[in-house]
């Protein structure tokens, strides 16, 4: 018997919650036709194209800077070229910390 009246009180209080949220109230939609109106129409505002824009330059852009790699080739190349092990080491660590 104890689990037949467990089972009725959570029917009940699921019930409650579901006319509480409406849960149970059909959907409306609206299938309703107007005359005299044509197609759907888009429009775009100029901050949406000026992200479109933005989205193909940076899709169409390299992942790769040619300049910045031929500098520290040439650096390399030469021998000019160092790095301050405190600096990457600091770098790293807050790469490191960051991920976490």
């Amino acid at each position: 018997m104890g689990y037949r009246r467990e089972t009725v009180m959570r029917i009940e209080a699921y019930n409650q919650i579901a006319q509480l949220y409406n849960v149970n109230k059909p959907t409306q939609t609206s299938k309703t036709s107007r005359p005299g109106m044509g197609s759907d129409q888009v429009q775009i505002s100029s901050l949406g194209r000026d992200m479109q824009v933005a989205k193909k330059a940076a899709a169409e852009t390299s992942d790769i800077r040619e300049d910045r790699v031929a500098e520290l080739k040439s650096r390399i190349d030469s021998g000019t070229y160092s790095v301050d092990t405190k600096d990457f080491a600091s770098m790293l660590l807050s790469k490191y910390n960051a991920g976490l």
